[in-house]
């Protein structure tokens, strides 16, 4: 994560809810490396049942202390929706 949008966090939490505009949220986890926020296990799971490619841009918006809104676009700038679908039950969360 950029060090700009870092710098708005209150703390930097260890977990975080990555969510789309559908019901489902996806567990996440984050670290430090050199200096800089990065997100980890939870990610590699998030990105391929999401079908993020090479090309795409991510965007983030902080929803919550502990949210960050997803948006998805592809390599012409479209938007990606797609509904939740089968993922790794460890990361998904329910509410």
């Amino acid at each position: 994560m950029p060090l700009d949008f870092t710098k708005h966090f209150v703390a930097v939490l260890m977990e975080f809810k990555l969510r789309k505009n559908t019901v489902c949220s996806w567990k996440v986890t984050v670290k430090l490396m050199n200096g800089r926020v990065t997100l980890d296990q939870g990610w590699a799971t998030y990105a391929a049942v999401h079908q993020i490619k090479i090309g795409y841009m991510v965007t983030f918006k902080l929803l919550t202390a502990d949210t960050l809104k997803v948006i998805i676009f592809d390599d012409d700038g479209i938007e990606v929706v797609n509904n939740c679908g089968k993922h790794d039950e460890a990361f998904a969360t329910k509410e």
